[in-house]
């Protein structure tokens, strides 16, 4: 069984199929994402939130977030799912050409599952054939399509108009609040540092004040915690948490345990 994902326009339109019995893997949104699921199940979780996706679910996803994503393929269909980056500069160029002038933050859900909509099904069809003819959309007709999702989705749910043209950047945040909510997610130390509102190195500083640990100390030090209380007090498998808490594989994970507490997280499992 093979993964495929094809990049019909790339950083724009995304054709995916996943055929492994399971897939996770941690993400960081740096823009919003439309996306139909035509096959198989997708589970997208966050730090307050999760939305399983089952096919013919439409799915508005905003950008700046991070993300836990699951793909399950079912009764042995391959997991498929068409993916529409909205990307900033062509949502920038619809608000220029349509006079849209928007100063208000967006304050309302991330993840927003879309009514059925016979215009929306009817441009997902449109889209279908150039999956199906790995033929590239070129960047001009790849604009179009953007646009014309965000005409369609505006006409489904007019109050989307700050989702899309909201284009403040993450304010400065507190630190501590927001890494004890997001520690578990696998992402590169610079994608917790844009979301907090911070360069690298302010983040690194503030960190450090914070904390008094750099951050790669920081969180694998609170992930193996919380792993080891998972399994102590919550008859947790190793296997079962290590991906979920951000680590990138069991052998990892088992190395980095032991050498934390002395003993390896099987050898917990049996102290219970």
């Amino acid at each position: 069984m093979e993964n495929h994902s094809n990049k019909v326009t790339p950083d724009v339109f995304v054709f995916t199929i996943d055929a492994e019995k399971e897939k996770e893997s941690d993400r960081f949104l740096s823009e919003s994402i439309l996306a139909l699921q035509i096959s198989g199940q997708l589970t997208l979780k966050t730090n307050i939130e999760k939305i399983v996706i089952k096919p013919g679910d439409i799915l508005l996803v905003r950008k700046h977030q991070f993300v836990k994503v699951t793909k399950t393929p079912i009764d042995k269909e391959y997991q498929k799912a068409i993916l529409l980056i909205l990307k900033d500069d062509i949502l920038r160029k619809y608000a220029l050409e349509n006079q849209i002038d928007n100063n208000e933050k967006y304050n309302g859900p991330s993840n927003i599952l879309i009514p059925e909509s016979a215009f929306l099904r009817g441009f997902f069809n449109s889209l279908i054939p150039y999956t199906q003819n790995h033929k590239n959309i070129n960047d001009q007709l790849s604009s179009i399509k953007v646009k014309e999702a965000v005409q369609l989705l505006l006409l489904t749910k007019p109050e989307l108009k700050n989702f899309f043209f909201d284009f403040s950047e993450p304010y400065k945040i507190d630190l501590e609040k927001f890494m004890l909510s997001n520690y578990k997610f696998n992402v590169p130390i610079e994608n917790f540092a844009k979301l907090t509102g911070r360069s690298l190195a302010g983040f690194k500083r503030d960190f450090q004040k914070t904390f008094g640990v750099p951050p790669r100390q920081w969180l694998q030090n609170k992930r193996l915690i919380e792993a080891h209380f998972q399994i102590e007090k919550n008859n947790k498998k190793p296997s079962a948490i290590c991906f979920e808490l951000g680590f990138e594989s069991l052998a990892h994970f088992s190395y980095a345990f032991k050498k934390q507490f002395g003993y390896a997280p099987t050898e917990l499992t049996k102290m219970r």
